[in-house]
């Protein structure tokens, strides 16, 4: 069974930083891009940040570029997101989410065919 589980959220204060996780299990996703997108009640999943299937390629919203980094990592966690300098309004369920098909890190939803389950992260002021 593929699965993407996300951890490493939480609550933090305004400047602080969280390091997210991905795990994945059931098959292999080191060949293909990779993303993190946000969601907060009420708004469509918006965009953070991705990268290619080698790591040499990354892509981020305007709203997080310098302040997130997202990397690659093994076969068992192929990518990570650290986030640092946080905001109240970067408040929202984190997701990841794979590729299967080769393609570039793109921006958009349906680009992506497995998701994870998100991991909340509440930044306080």
């Amino acid at each position: 069974q593929v699965q993407l589980v996300e951890s490493g959220g939480g609550l933090v204060q305004a400047g602080g930083s969280l390091r997210l996780s991905c795990a994945a299990s059931g098959r292999t996703f080191r060949s293909y891009a990779m993303a993190w997108f946000r969601q907060t009640p009420g708004k469509e999943r918006e965009f953070v940040a991705a990268i290619s299937s080698k790591g040499d390629s990354t892509a981020y919203a305007d709203s997080v570029k310098g302040r997130f980094t997202i990397s690659r990592g093994n076969v068992k966690t192929p990518v990570y997101l650290q986030m640092n300098s946080l905001k109240p309004e970067d408040t929202a369920v984190y997701y990841c989410a794979t590729r299967t098909t080769l393609g570039a890190a793109g921006s958009l939803v349906g680009e992506y065919d497995y998701w994870g389950q998100g991991t909340q992260v509440t930044v306080s002021s």
